[in-house]
């Protein structure tokens, strides 16, 4: 198989994968400034995106962080909630696309 084969069979298996939402979940006790670092950190948003987003969070009581192939969004969500455990009861989930 050529490179040219290997990469559309590589195009293929990538661009058919499922994807997943990473939600984050308001509560009172986790600092908005620790949920817009995180989204800053882990998923690459502006300091505008994660603000709005976090505002978003905190007034809708969900919010949006990412969409992403099942094994990274598993990996964003272990990611946050590690870091959140410590001190703050952040929610993580993930659901279908």
């Amino acid at each position: 198989m050529g490179c040219a084969e290997a990469e559309t069979i590589e195009e293929t298996r990538t661009s058919h994968a499922p994807m997943w939402k990473v939600l984050f979940h308001n509560d009172d006790l986790t600092p908005m400034d620790f949920v817009t670092g995180v989204l800053m950190r882990w998923f690459g948003h502006e300091s505008s995106a994660a603000t709005s987003i976090m505002l978003a969070i905190h007034t809708r009581g969900i919010g949006l962080a990412g969409v992403y192939p099942r094994e990274i969004a598993e990996l964003k969500q272990a990611q946050v909630i590690s870091a959140a455990r410590p001190h703050y009861p952040l929610r993580v989930t993930l659901e279908p696309a």
